[in-house]
């Protein structure tokens, strides 16, 4: 079923627990998200990333986010990822994503209030929730996401106090050691400044880059403060050696790429301690 992140973020917030979000690039990806949400009974934040839209229209992705959500009994959230322009945005919102996230990391304090307020008051209008991210989660020399080599910087407690307050967002994306990509080896986590911007801000935490971060560490941010972890490269990765399997014909094939799919989403799920949600109404 499709729905607002609202309620969800909540009960993950009070019961220590965090949602994956998954990014999906073409029907496949949303379909095999979807189902094994369904099949394990929990919740999924099905997310489509502006930088995919060479791969997927936002247009398309918006038919087939509704379409597969709205099959499954769990909770789908289908969210527009890292969109980097209003325009983008509110065509975003007026197809139906639920939920929406502005993503002014790179630009100054100032602007990337401004820019978040804008997309805020325009989404809370139409009954849609706004993710917004301050400091900056850049990205590894092998990005499926954004640029290579950006460098990327940690939040601090006061600029998050801040833009919550001036932004009005609805959930609040942190950099405490992330990035996007390929690691060469496991980032450090600053779990310190996940727990004094946690008990400084009321909002739910999201963090971005989650992919091959160590299943530990990842633990730890889910039952420490963040409500939402994002996940995409693992995908590719683990279904692109599924396909690398000798295969008979082009439906095994997909057959391969989707179990690659499924074991990452499942095994996050326990990764994050994630537990069924019965919403309200």
């Amino acid at each position: 079923m499709l729905v607002s992140s609202r309620e969800l973020f909540q009960i993950a917030q009070k019961n220590s627990f965090a949602i994956p979000a998954a990014n999906f690039v073409d029907a496949l990806t949303a379909k095999v998200y979807t189902e094994t949400a369904e099949s394990c009974g929990l919740p999924l934040i099905l997310a489509y990333a502006q930088s995919h839209e060479a791969y997927l229209s936002i247009e398309e992705a918006a038919w087939i986010g509704k379409y597969y959500a709205e099959k499954v009994n769990v909770p789908v959230v289908l969210h527009l990822d890292h969109g980097s322009d209003f325009q983008f945005i509110k065509r975003g919102i007026d197809l139906g994503f639920s939920s929406v996230m502005f993503d002014g990391s790179s630009l100054p304090f100032k602007l990337n209030v401004q820019n978040t307020r804008e997309v805020v008051d325009y989404a809370h209008t139409k009954g849609v929730v706004v993710e917004g991210e301050i400091g900056h989660v850049g990205s590894n020399e092998i990005s499926y996401e954004g640029e290579s080599n950006d460098r990327s910087y940690d939040t601090t407690l006061e600029d998050a106090i801040n833009f919550v307050k001036e932004t009005n967002v609805d959930s609040l994306a942190i950099s405490i050691g992330t990035a996007h990509g390929k690691y060469a080896g496991e980032p450090s986590i600053n779990f310190d400044r996940l727990h004094e911007i946690s008990s400084h801000v009321t909002v739910p935490l999201v963090l971005h880059g989650g992919s091959s971060s160590g299943d530990q560490k990842l633990n730890r941010c889910a039952t420490e403060g963040m409500s939402k972890i994002n996940i995409f490269t693992d995908f590719i990765v683990s279904a692109h050696k599924k396909a690398k399997e000798p295969s008979q014909d082009y439906f095994e094939l997909i057959n391969q790429l989707e179990e690659g799919l499924k074991q990452v989403l499942v095994h996050y799920y326990k990764v994050f301690e994630t537990q069924p949600v019965q919403l309200k109404g």
